[in-house]
């Protein structure tokens, strides 16, 4: 941690702001604070790894790193990253994991303006009344499913492997099966598991957030659809929409 982010987290301040840009393809390593974070791009798409699992950040969507979490942060695309930084105590009811979240017109506008304040702000001031208002919406904080579990199990992990390499793989769980050396039973087993879904749910996870990532670099509908395995466009963005609640274009237009 450099001394500028050192000092930050150690400012009398309950939320800190910073904004930094980053090129494409840009890599944060692994690291961890001991403040709590919300992670926003303004312009981009962020993929937080944990180890544990994958989350990706779209636009209009954040993502929720509590204290002390290891994690890495790549981007797609370049990226407008902006960070508050949260005391650990000051908000009650927030998650204990990583997770997206949903950023509401309101909640983006906050987030620019305390990236903006100085960083030690004084008390008693409009900029205090508006960290105020941005505690009290971290607290009503909409959680998205926009995450991956990845497996620790070896042969899952085989699987999870050769996936995030190339999602359009098509296997079935039985040539998975036959491939790693595990019958579909216990394969089927052992992902409601350690992910909490099926096969196919979580396969169609990778493909989502892989997605995401490659939408966000401007490759065509086209390309990523028949790149996720699907046989055509409208496939895609069928799934698409049905997972996320709009097309790709009207996605990547809000």
């Amino acid at each position: 941690m450099n001394d500028t982010l050192q000092d930050i987290m150690e400012l009398p301040r309950p939320v800190v702001g910073m904004a930094k840009e980053f090129p494409p393809g840009h890599v944060i390593e692994p690291h961890q604070h001991i403040r709590s974070q919300i992670l926003y791009a303004s312009a981009g798409v962020m993929t937080v790894n944990t180890g544990q699992g994958i989350w990706v950040v779209p636009p209009y969507r954040a993502v929720w790193i509590p204290a002390g979490t290891l994690h890495e942060i790549r981007a797609s695309g370049h990226l407008s990253m902006r960070t508050l930084y949260i005391e650990p105590g000051c908000c009650t009811g927030v998650p204990d994991h990583c997770c997206v979240i949903s950023v509401t017109p309101l909640m983006r506008e906050l987030i620019l303006c305390a990236v903006k304040m100085p960083d030690l702000y004084p008390l008693n001031s409009p900029e205090e009344r508006i960290i105020a208002v941005i505690l009290d919406q971290i607290q009503h904080m909409d959680v998205k499913p926009l995450n991956l579990a990845i497996p620790t199990e070896a042969r899952l992990k085989q699987i999870f492997e050769t996936l995030s390499q190339n999602p359009g793989d098509k296997r079935t769980l039985d040539e998975w099966g036959q491939s790693v050396g595990a019958t579909r039973r216990t394969l089927t087993r052992l992902f409601h598991t350690e992910t909490g879904m099926s096969f196919g749910q979580w396969r169609q996870q990778i493909r989502i957030l892989e997605s995401l990532r490659r939408l966000a670099t401007n490759d065509s509908v086209t390309t990523v659809a028949l790149e996720m395995g699907y046989d055509s466009p409208s496939a895609f963005i069928s799934m698409f929409k049905k997972a996320l609640g709009k097309t790709p274009g009207q996605y990547f237009s809000t």
